[in-house]
């Protein structure tokens, strides 16, 4: 079992940032794959981001590529999601969420494991 808790989420003009966080229980936190996703009001959660275990494989969606970063600290047991030159439509509540395995994942469903969310908003 993982349990997660995502921080950092708030409001913020067009061109700003905010850095996530996502705070993971569990001694096998650095055998796990983590993701980002965000779901904005009606819309279907969205896949964000995602990355391996140790951190050496990533993948982005191309709405965010070239202004959002993953990273994660295997001996915090932390994931981050650093969000550049934000713009509004990136308004949405930010999930993290972990599974097992070698490889990243992008899928929603390929996750058992997720956080409550941290509203995120930005302003035009």
């Amino acid at each position: 079992q993982v349990q997660l808790v995502e921080s950092g989420g708030g409001l913020v003009q067009a061109g700003g940032s905010l850095r996530l966080s996502c705070a993971a229980s569990g001694r096998t936190f650095s055998s796990y794959a983590m993701g980002w996703f965000r779901q904005a009001p009606g819309k279907e959660r969205e896949f964000v981001v995602t990355i391996s275990w140790n951190g050496a494989s990533t993948y982005y969606a191309d709405s965010v590529k070239g202004r959002f970063t993953i990273s994660r600290d295997n001996a915090k047991n932390t994931v981050y999601l650093q969000m550049n030159s934000l713009k509004p439509e990136d308004t949405a509540v930010y999930y993290c969420a972990a599974r097992a395995g070698s490889r990243y994942y992008i899928s929603v469903n390929e996750y058992p494991y997720w956080g409550q969310g941290t509203q995120v908003t930005v302003s035009s």
